[in-house]
């Protein structure tokens, strides 16, 4: 197995040490800083997690082309440990109260995003049964991008941004979930027109 994908396994790996961390009391009690919007020291813990892990998704592809180690394996694999890893964080948020924006709840984007999720993967297996591989395309990167970006922000309560005071934090999140929702759906409904047919060849 080439470096890159030990990479991407290296990702998948992360995830399950997310929700360990998450289920230890400790961690969520040690207020790192803040005070209104406190920063818990297992926010902190799964922040470097989750930075350390979406570095390798850049990594990951950038050795894969420049040393030409691009595999069926790391096609099929990197995109998945891409989405297993960012909604392992979402629903960790979501249960954390951190998907909202002016007290309002906006849990909706993390159902859009699980079944743009679903969707693709149905997509991608019956690829799979006609022996075709779909890499990832370019919106597909900037919709994972931007989720990556948000949910380093919400694990944070938006700092820097909150220091500004007022609506700052709230307008934060309101505009990183709303451009990570809208990316979700712009680059699910790119990835149907460019693989509809794979659709019809399954009847």
């Amino acid at each position: 197995m080439n470096l890159p994908n030990k990479l991407t396994l290296a990702r998948m790996f992360a995830i399950p040490i997310i929700i360990i961390v998450a289920l230890i009391p400790y961690f969520s009690e040690v207020t790192v800083f803040g005070n209104n919007s406190p920063v818990t020291l297992e926010n902190i813990i799964i922040l470097i997690i989750f930075s350390l892990a979406s570095f390798t998704d850049y990594l990951d592809g950038h050795l894969a082309r420049k040393h030409n180690l691009i595999t069926n394996f790391g096609k099929f694999m990197d995109p998945l440990a891409d989405k297993l890893l960012v909604l392992t964080a979402l629903i960790y948020l979501l249960e954390r109260g951190r998907i909202v924006a002016f007290g309002f709840s906006l849990g909706f984007v993390v159902t859009i995003i699980l079944a743009r999720e679903f969707f693709v993967t149905g997509i991608r297996l019956l690829a799979v049964e006609n022996n075709i591989v779909i890499a990832a395309s370019r919106l597909g990167k900037a919709k994972t991008v931007s989720q990556m970006c948000m949910i380093i922000l919400l694990l944070v309560n938006n700092y820097p941004f909150t220091l500004l005071g007022g609506n700052a934090k709230d307008i934060t999140s309101l505009v990183m979930i709303c451009i990570a929702g809208l990316l979700t759906v712009i680059s699910g409904v790119d990835y149907f027109m460019k693989n509809k047919e794979i659709i019809l060849k399954s009847k």
